[in-house]
């Protein structure tokens, strides 16, 4: 665990958010500023900076689990969803711990 960063506190509980979802090594829940109707935030509960850090497959295997798990559970499987990992600066990454976005909701239309 990294005391200064945001995600791993709010993965050890200190920040009181409400998870949506959890796993062994993920947990899930509500971004609070969406960029979609739906936003959830899927973050390995293990400190990995980014991905391209991650040396764990079963942590990327359960963060794509449990995004397809809470896309199910927010009715998002009929129109679909984008699920987004910003690795580095350039990429959009603000928060350096590993974590992915399930957008969805709405129409999203084409990226880049």
């Amino acid at each position: 665990m990294d005391e200064s960063c945001l995600f791993c506190r709010i993965v050890n509980g200190q920040m009181g958010t409400e998870f949506v979802a959890q796993s062994e090594h993920a947990v899930a829940f509500d971004d609070i500023a969406p960029s979609a109707p739906v936003h959830i935030l899927v973050v390995s509960k293990r400190h990995v900076r980014s991905l391209r850090e991650l040396d764990d497959p079963l942590i990327a295997a359960e963060l794509l689990s449990l995004a397809s798990q809470v896309a199910k559970e927010r009715n998002l499987f009929a129109g679909g969803y984008r699920v987004v990992i910003n690795d580095g600066e350039d990429a959009g990454q603000t928060v350096f711990h590993l974590h992915a976005h399930v957008l969805g909701g709405q129409r999203l239309g084409r990226m880049g």
